[in-house]
């Protein structure tokens, strides 16, 4: 599959903004380790193939095991998460999928019961970050790796 139209050169003003707002999320409430997993499941239920690839190698670089990443597309079976985890998982989800019939007062209530409102506040600006980046990297092909060294994931030794 070949890559389409490379956005960072055409929009780069547009780009830049986007990669700070990114930036930003992270000094939020929501630690690294969630946020990690956050993207990567967000990225798999978008089929963002470059975004997997390039979360998946974060990841491993900030310190998380190869089993939990092998579960994360299996979260709810897997005992590998924590309840604060699985609240951010839940969320991320639900806020990916957008049911027709929005998000219920008991999955709310469920989230709510672990993360503060500042938190639940910046995951769900975190889960609104990596659906955009997912959306325009499947729409332009973004190829997976193809952006490994000027992101600085290729130290991640997969």
């Amino acid at each position: 599959m070949t890559q389409r139209i490379d956005y960072m050169k055409q929009s780069p003003e547009l780009f830049k903004k986007f990669v700070d707002f990114s930036l930003a999320l992270k000094q939020s409430a929501i630690e690294e380790s969630i946020r990690d997993l956050v993207d990567i499941r967000a990225s798999q239920i978008n089929g963002c193939a470059f975004c997997v690839d390039m979360h998946v190698k974060e990841a491993t670089m900030h310190g998380e095991g190869a089993l939990r990443l092998h579960h994360v597309a299996t979260w709810r079976e897997s005992n590998l998460f924590n309840e604060r985890e699985r609240a951010a998982l839940e969320w991320t989800e639900i806020l990916t999928k957008n049911p027709a019939d929005g998000v219920s007062d008991s999955v709310y209530d469920h989230v709510r019961a672990h993360l503060s409102e500042k938190e639940l506040s910046d995951l769900t600006f975190l889960v609104m970050s990596i659906n955009a980046w997912n959306r325009i990297n499947v729409g332009f092909r973004l190829v997976p790796g193809a952006y490994d060294k000027a992101f600085g994931v290729d130290k991640s030794g997969l």
